[in-house]
This record gives C-alpha cells, sequence and structure tokens, in this order.
C-alpha cells in the first residue's frame, strides 16, 4: 500500500526538524532535509513509491594512517551489539530477514552501513540491529572481535613460523594484489599527501598489524556519534512509523563525550611526477597513472562535466586520446575515468601493460592531445553521444542493486562535504540541459585546458614490477618478531588462538538469539506475479515476447543458433563478440559506430551464452546474442545499427583487433587475481559437465590460453584468422535457429518488427553439428599474481541422480551462512567462502580471498557429516526459510526478468517451475536437511577440485593438483 504522507518546512515530528523540501523528478518523488534536535543526526528522506524501501547511517570516517581502522570498525560493529549480544547479528540477519540489499562498505572518508527490504516490518528491523550494532558495538568488552576482524598472530608450535591473520587483514592482501589498486592508491597519495586521501582506508596488510586495540575503540568513539552520521532513508514506507522509532530508541540517548573527529580538509595543491611503487607481481603487471584534480566536490557541475569528458576523452578504443596513447604503444591498455564522492575529486587516466621508461613519453602524449583538442575543439557529436549514454544510464535506473542503495551513496557524495547538498548528486536533469548548453560555448575544451594543461595539482605515479621486496617481505618480519619472543612468549600466542577458537566454536546462548527481531511466515507476502510473457510465430523471426513496465525503454535480445559450429570454431565466436561494434563497417567507421550507439541506444553488446535443457541434460544450446536497449523513440537505430555491425563489418585492421585482445587478455588475467573464485567454480564445473566444458571453451581458461595463443602468433596468423571469422560469422548469423526477445509496448513490438523484418538473415546450408568432448577430471591449480588463494571444489548431482528440489535452496543458506562462515572465513581468515546448488546439477564449494587452501578444501570435505546433523530450532529453521522466499521474491528489474525468462525458455523449464520450487522451499524441515546431507557426502566423495592462486600456497599444498602457472 502506498503511503501519501507529505512533509513541510519547518514541520517538527517525533524530535526531527523539516529543513527542506522539493520535488525531484530523477526519483519520481520528493527529497526531504530533516535535522534531529537532540541528537543534531541529519537525515534526508527520498520518498516515491518504491516498494523496495531502503535504510542507510553512514559515518564521516577520515582516516590518519593506513592501519585500515574503519575498515576493520566496519566489519566489527557487526559482530554483537549492546541490545543483540549474538556473535555475528550481520550474518543472523541475512538468515532470517527479507533483505534485498545488506552490507557495510568502508570508503576513503566515510562508512555506510544500508540495508534494504520490501517489508515495512523488516526493514524496521533491520534497521534495529544496524542502530544498535553502530552506537553499542560489543567490540569494547570482546577484544576477540578486534583480533578476529583486525589482526592477530598464530603459530602452531616453538619450531613452525609465526603467522598473521584477520578477516579484513586477508581480504587487502587479497585486494592490494590488484595493480590497479596499488596504482590507484600510489596515485591518490601523490596527489594528496597532507590528507586522509594518502592513506589505504581499507588498511594495508603492512601496517594493519601496527593496529593496537586501544586505538581501534578510540576511533569508534570518536567517529560513530550521531552528530557525526548521515542517515537516510528510501522508498515507500509510513515515515511516521519510521521517524518514531528512530527518535524514540536510538536518537534521544546521552552520547558520552569523546575527543573530536580527525579532520577532513583539502589539500592545497601539489605536483608529484615521478612517484614510483614497486610490487612483487608479472613484468607485464607494471602500469602508470596521471592524475588531476578538478576542483571542489561543492562544484556539481564541474564534476558532472568532467565525468562526461572522462568519457569523451577515454571511454572507447576510439575515443580521442585513448586513440593516441594506444598509436602511441605506451601501454597494452589505457582507462580513465573521474574519482568523485571526495572532498576534492580527480580524473584519472591509467594505463595498463605499460612498455619500460615511458613515462614521460605518457605524460607529453597526454598533454599533447590536449593541447590539440583544445585548439580545435571537440566532435561536438562525440561530446553529446557520452552525454545522452550518462543521462540514460541514470533515467534506466539499473543500477545492479537497490535504488535505495545506490541512491544513498549518490547523496553522501556531496552531503558529507556540504550539509545543503543532500541531494545535488541525484538530481542531474537541470545539469544536462545547462551542460548542452555551454558545449557550444567551448565549456569542455576549457575544462579540458584548465584540468591538464593549466593545473598545478597533479601527479604521475609508476607502478613497478620486481620479484622480491626484500625489505618488507612479510616472512622476514615476522621471524625477526619470533626471534625476539621466548617460549612463554609463543606459548601465550598459542594459548591466545585458543581462546579466540574457543570463542568462535561456543554457539549463541537461546537467550542471546531470542533478542533478534524476527518475521513470521504471516509475514510473508504472496509471490509476485511473474510477468507475462509469451512465444509469437506470426511475426518475420519467432519472438518471445514479455510485458513488463519499462519507463518508455525498449529490450531486445536477438538468440542466434551456434550449433552449427564445430567445438574449435567456439573461441572465435567469443572474439566474435569481442570485435562487433568496434571495427569499422561498409557505411560507418568505428568511430563514427561508437558516436551513433552512445546518441541512439542505451546500449549495445554482443556475447556468447549457454543453456541447457532441463528435459534432456544432453541437449545443449550455445547462443550467440545481440542485445540492446533504447528509448522507444529510437527503436529504429536498435535495427539498423545491430544490422549494419552483423552484416557488414570490416575484419581487416590488424592494429585495432590486436589492441582490443591485449585489452581482453589484460582483463582475464586481473580477473583471476582480484576474484578467481569465478573462474575455480567454472573449471571445476568443466571436468564433469559438457556444458561448463562449452563454456570453458568460449570464456574459461581454455579461451584465454586460445587468445595468448592468438597474440603469439599475431602477425603470421592474422589473415587465417580473419578468414575463420567470417566463415564462423555467416555460420551463426543464419536465419535457422534465430529467436527475437522483445521487451516493451505492444505498439513498441509492432514497429520494431515492421522494421526489422528478418534481420537481413538467410538460410546457410552446413553440415556441422556442434560435438562437446566428454570431460575429464584434472584437478588443477592455477599459479596467479595473488596473495591468497581462491578454491572450488564439487560435483553435479545429475550424474549422481540427486534430484533438484526446492529445500536445497535452504540447504545452501544454512550452509553459507553458518557452516562455511564459522569455518572458512571467523577461523580460516578467508574474505568470504560460500556454497551453491543449481537447478541444472552443480552443487559446489568455493572460497574468497584465502589464506588457506587445504585446510579450506578438508572444511569443505567436512559440510556434508555437518549438514547430516544439522538441528536447528523452530525459528532457526523459519529464518532460512523466509530468507531464502525473500531470495526468490526480490524485485527484478525489466532487463534482468527478461534474460531470466528467456533462459526458463532456452532450458526448457516447465511452467510454475518457480512457484513449485517455492512451494517446497516454504514446506522444508529440518529432516529434509539432514538427509541433504547425506546427498552432499557423495558430492565430496569424488574429490574434484580446483584452485586459483598463490604460489607458495599451491606448492605447499598436501594435495595431489597438477600444478599450472598459468600467466608464465
Amino acid at each position: 500500500m502506498a503511503h501519501s504522507y507529505s512533509l513541510s518546512v519547518d514541520e517538527t515530528l517525533h524530535g526531527f526538524t523539516v529543513e527542506s523540501a522539493q520535488t525531484l523528478e530523477e526519483i519520481d518523488g520528493n527529497a526531504y532535509t530533516l535535522r534531529h534536535a537532540k541528537s543534531k543526526a541529519k537525515l534526508l528522506y527520498l520518498q516515491n513509491d518504491d516498494e523496495n524501501k531502503a535504510f542507510s547511517i553512514a559515518f564521516k570516517t577520515p582516516p590518519a594512517d593506513s592501519t585500515g581502522v574503519f575498515h576493520i570498525l566496519e566489519h566489527s560493529v557487526l559482530c554483537g551489539s549492546r541490545k543483540f549480544p549474538v556473535k555475528e547479528p550481520f550474518v543472523n540477519l541475512i538468515k532470517s530477514s527479507m533483505q534485498t540489499f545488506l552490507n557495510a562498505m568502508t570508503f576513503a572518508d566515510k562508512t555506510m552501513y544500508p540495508v534494504a527490504s520490501t517489508n515495512e516490518q523488516d526493514l524496521l528491523n533491520l534497521m534495529d540491529v544496524y542502530m544498535d550494532a553502530v552506537l553499542h558495538p560489543a567490540i569494547y568488552e570482546k577484544r576477540a572481535i578486534f583480533e578476529q576482524e583486525g589482526w592477530h598472530y598464530e603459530i602452531d608450535g616453538v619450531d613452525e613460523p609465526l603467522k598473521y591473520n584477520g578477516v579484513v587483514y586477508n581480504e587487502m592482501k587479497g585486494a592490494l594484489s590488484d595493480p590497479d589498486s596499488v596504482l590507484y592508491n600510489a596515485l591518490s597519495a601523490a596527489l594528496f599527501p597532507d590528507t586522509a586521501y594518502a592513506y589505504e582506508s581499507g588498511g594495508d596488510p603492512a601496517v594493519i598489524p601496527e593496529l593496537t586495540y586501544e586505538a581501534f575503540l578510540d576511533e569508534h568513539a570518536r567517529h560513530y556519534r550521531l552528530d557525526n552520521s548521515y542517515i537516510v532513508l528510501y522508498g515507500d514506507m509510513d515515515i511516521d512509523r519510521v521517524l518514531a522509532f528512530l527518535d524514540e530508541r536510538y536518537l534521544n540517548e546521552e552520547q558520552p563525550p569523546a575527543g573530536e573527529p580527525n579532520p577532513l580538509s583539502p589539500q592545497a595543491p601539489v605536483t608529484n611526477l615521478g612517484v614510483i611503487k614497486k610490487m612483487e607481481t608479472a613484468p607485464e603487471n607494471a602500469c602508470m597513472g596521471l592524475g588531476y584534480v578538478v576542483g571542489s566536490s561543492t562544484d556539481r557541475l564541474r564534476v558532472i562535466a568532467t565525468d562526461i569528458l572522462a568519457d569523451v576523452l577515454l571511454g572507447s578504443n576510439e575515443a580521442p586520446l585513448k586513440k593516441a596513447l594506444l598509436k602511441a604503444d605506451i601501454a597494452d591498455d589505457v582507462d580513465g575515468y573521474l574519482i568523485d564522492a571526495q572532498l576534492q575529486p580527480a580524473l584519472f587516466v591509467m594505463t595498463k601493460g605499460s612498455k619500460p621508461n615511458t613515462a614521460e613519453a605518457f605524460r607529453q602524449t597526454v598533454e599533447d592531445a590536449a593541447r590539440t583538442i583544445v585548439a580545435e575543439g571537440f566532435d561536438r557529436e562525440r561530446i553529446e553521444a557520452s552525454m545522452a549514454r550518462a543521462e540514460f544510464i541514470l533515467r534506466e535506473r539499473d543500477f545492479g542493486t537497490a535504488d535505495g542503495v545506490v541512491l544513498a551513496m549518490s547523496a553522501m557524495a556531496g552531503w558529507l562535504y556540504d550539509d545543503s547538498m543532500a541531494t545535488d548528486y541525484i538530481r542531474f536533469e537541470d545539469a544536462f540541459a545547462e551542460l548542452r548548453e555551454r558545449a557550444a560555448q567551448g565549456y569542455f575544451e576549457d575544462l579540458l585546458r584548465e584540468i591538464v594543461l593549466e593545473n598545478d595539482h597533479k601527479a604521475l605515479a609508476i607502478v613497478e614490477p620486481v620479484e622480491t621486496l626484500d625489505e618488507s617481505c612479510e616472512e622476514a618480519r615476522l621471524a625477526a618478531i619470533k626471534a625476539d619472543m621466548d617460549e612463554a612468549d609463543i606459548a601465550a600466542i598459542m594459548d591466545e588462538v585458543a581462546r579466540l577458537r574457543a570463542l568462535q566454536e561456543e554457539p549463541d546462548s537461546p537467550e542471546a538469539l531470542a533478542t533478534l527481531p524476527l518475521l513470521t511466515p504471516d509475514d510473508i507476502a504472496e509471490a509476485p506475479a511473474e510477468p507475462a510473457w509469451e512465444r509469437i510465430d506470426s511475426t518475420p523471426l519467432p519472438c518471445l515476447y514479455h510485458e513488463v513496465p519499462t519507463r518508455g525503454i525498449d529490450y531486445v535480445f536477438a538468440y542466434f543458433d551456434m550449433n552449427r559450429l564445430a567445438f574449435d570454431d567456439l573461441p572465435y565466436a567469443t572474439l566474435l563478440a569481442m570485435l562487433l561494434g568496434k571495427l569499422d563497417t561498409s557505411d560507418h567507421s568505428a568511430e563514427e559506430l561508437d558516436k551513433l550507439t552512445q546518441t541512439h541506444l542505451g546500449s549495445l553488446r554482443f556475447f556468447v551464452d549457454v543453456y541447457t535443457s532441463e528435459e534432456d541434460p544432453r541437449t545443449i544450446s550455445p547462443k550467440f546474442v545481440i542485445a540492446t536497449s533504447a528509448l522507444s523513440e529510437n527503436i529504429e537505430h536498435a535495427v539498423s545499427l545491430t544490422c549494419e555491425i552483423k552484416n557488414s563489418t570490416d575484419f581487416n585492421d590488424p592494429d585495432k583487433i590486436r589492441d582490443i585482445l591485449t585489452q581482453t587478455r589484460i582483463r582475464m588475467e586481473q580477473g583471476y587475481t582480484t576474484s578467481g573464485n569465478s573462474s575455480a567454480l567454472l573449471r571445476c564445473s568443466s571436468y564433469v559437465s559438457k556444458t561448463a566444458l562449452l563454456r570453458e571453451q568460449l570464456s574459461g581458461v581454455d579461451f584465454y590460453r586460445f587468445l595468448k595463443g592468438l597474440l603469439a602468433d599475431f602477425d603470421a596468423s592474422f589473415d587465417a584468422v580473419v578468414e575463420r571469422l567470417v566463415d564462423v560469422a555467416a555460420r551463426i548469423f543464419a536465419l535457422d535457429g534465430t529467436i527475437v526477445s522483445f521487451t516493451g509496448t505492444p505498439d513498441d513490438r509492432d514497429r520494431f518488427w515492421e522494421l526489422a523484418g528478418t534481420l537481413g538473415l538467410s538460410p546457410v546450408e552446413n553440415t556441422v553439428r556442434l560435438t562437446v568432448p566428454e570431460p575429464h577430471v584434472k584437478n588443477e591449480a592455477f599459479i596467479v599474481p595473488a596473495d591468497v588463494c581462491f578454491a572450488a571444489k564439487g560435483y553435479n548431482a545429475q550424474l549422481l541422480d540427486i534430484p533438484y528440489e526446492g529445500s536445497w535452496q535452504v540447504a545452501a543458506k544454512a550452509l553459507s551462512y553458518d557452516y562455511l562462515w564459522n569455518e572458512v572465513r571467523v577461523k580460516g581468515g578467508a574474505y568470504g567462502a560460500g556454497f551453491r546448488a543449481l537447478r541444472q546439477g552443480s552443487m559446489q564449494f568455493y572460497s574468497y580471498r584465502d589464506p588457506n587452501l587445504d585446510e579450506t578444501i578438508a572444511r569443505f570435505d567436512g559440510a556434508a557429516s555437518w549438514l547430516a546433523t544439522f538441528d536447528p530450532d523452530e525459528t532457526e529453521m523459519r529464518g532460512y526459510i523466509i530468507s531464502s522466499v525473500a531470495g526468490m521474491d526480490a524485485p527484478v528489474k525489466p532487463r534482468n526478468m527478461a534474460r531470466r525468462q528467456d533462459g526458463d525458455y532456452f532450458c526448457d523449464r516447465p511452467s510454475g517451475y518457480r512457484e513449485k520450487t517455492r512451494e517446497q522451499l516454504l514446506a522444508t524441515e529440518p529432516a529434509d536437511l539432514r538427509a541433504h546431507g547425506e546427498e552432499l557426502a557423495r558430492v565430496t566423495e569424488r574429490d574434484v577440485r580446483c584452485a586459483f592462486g598463490n604460489r607458495g600456497i599451491i606448492e605447499g599444498s598436501k594435495a595431489d593438483y597438477d600444478i599450472v602457472d598459468l600467466l608464465g
């Protein structure tokens, strides 16, 4: 039920006074700023009809060093509080609430705690736990929380090495294995040496152990105060009820005195052009960056303009500055973006795969390109294209998560620095109108000149790969620390770790668990109605039509059959998807295409996907997909540009193709280092599943090796590659087997088909039929330049005749947020771990940024016996069911709804399968989970596993792995 309560300026409600009220077209609603008289807490209420309501509380937290104290606090305050004295209320909420978003984030100068839910009572419950957590955390009584989430020593015996462990410590070892992150930090420190932005807010693993428990508590006391807080409410809610809740429960408390928060001051202009940061990483990870301070966050128009400027200059290979840098052969790839949401926003230009001794050439090329553009003027079409694309994204509001959470983060980009700017970074309509007017008057040329050519606040930083950093080697530091210890010191560490383990293993008491606010089955609403969809055969091509409200946007997915390809053709299909839209066609240059697509389309993507029939798992359907989105009035461009690119792309451009291939190689290599769990899961699946083996050929390690081979022999094989691409494209873009998915109004659908016809497709004579080889188990461990590991283990349940039921979703929730959370994250120190059971049989465990490998696999192996004896009480079981149902019922954006329903069609899922799964989920009993434990034992007994990660951890494993130096 929509609430229509409106607020008036100067109105007082539950201790809050309304300071401003405005209509906000950007959210289809209103915005109110309020201040609580007693606590001085600031509140922004974004009122609209969105049922996915949200709450966030944030604190200004500029760090004074790189110990990561605010990151550790972000984790730690969610480990129990005065009102909710359980070990992990954060996890309890994930297991028991209807949340659609639940997390916390540490930024360079603030810490945010946002939650979202479609249920108002649930949102109040989440608010209750989060407010008590941030204001009254258990950290003051339980030092073990600091040790668990931050850092502590560990040692297994007098003759064993001393180690560090801790969740944030290991998370940041993984995060700072990424050269881009190291470069970002170096550049930020060079630009802002005298401010909070000089420090790594997440924590530098070399510095984290310098943080003391006393300093940790002091930082909380000085910063987690209501007069240093920013509260955001969003969506359709009873605002009177919510404000009363905040006022009565938390905002009328007396706050103990504390010192002042850390200052957040602007940096006086500095020029630092020779910063070198050495890093233990592969030579090909050399990178460098230029940073230019743009001005102040309070100049919203200039900040938006700089964001557009970054896209104009560097948004694609055809953008003028990126094109100049690639032509200069300074690096393998170049990227650029605006760093906003900080006191002084900055423009960063970053390279990947930098060539040796090119820093000066890099700076000179950037400045020369800027001078040329300032003198000759920007291409007006490119500026208009970038603005059109930016506006489309903002209007579409498809942020990949709850709108209220994203809007709360947007609000903080201005509000943190100026109390009058609570909505400035949410509003954009007026700014775009003004920028269009100013563009014709040379505004962007002036902006480029001021930022790049006339700026005395800039920096250049270089990340220089080295084999080892002896002076800061963690093992050496720990060895030196241990050398100063006697046996009593070592025994004390072992006793302390034992105490920590005992606390981690001790279950929460029933009395403590009873304090948590819980929903009841009556709070579960009816399942949201599935939007209607149908297959229409009266159109020129078969059409999957989806009736979903889209705010005037049309979504088109054209699916082309790839069963006409041989197995060794498949990498060329991925290669085709990488190249289409980025090369010249018979009618337009690549640069012209780039501008046309940004101007007239919301998106244009080419990718490959794979579907497996649930009726017959032997039937696998790989698809080549062309995905477009456009405003209703631009649907003709979705047709014309798609057909032009599909039919007349010219592949005879070796320089551009080499650049695109190299950029893809770099992205894949960085993905192995930063999120190797995804690659480990796919690779592990490919040992037993033909579907996964096919995906490996299209996008996994097998494709990466194919890509490296192409680049190694590029010049000699180029003509053959082009010939193969043309042949593969001809077999993909055929009339037979093509299906188009359309989402939009019926009138738009009819207009689309009038324009599209058969998309210029013809039948193709072809005798090749795809045959996927039989998979076999390899149990590989891939060495990549990371300080941590990513492990996966699992099997396909269908091969063991284990049926999929909705109760597996409850089992996955229990395994992920009870057993694995405690065993792999809390005890093992990994940043994350989980278990997934998919409809088509895949059952897999994984870990993320993990300091262990053998220990983690052993914990995976113990999961089955844990589940086989799992005996939750009625309240705990109800929570698992409610949270699992919430996952099924979460709101879905139109684009994703269309893709989900398309997947249902291609996978032959039976009508009503979601309803049946939901019914099974709701009917789950503890005995069902215990029975799954016995089935899970059959999965883990197969001993199918894969890992990506650190050389030392992998080579030190006692398990039998086929070890591969992936990037070597």
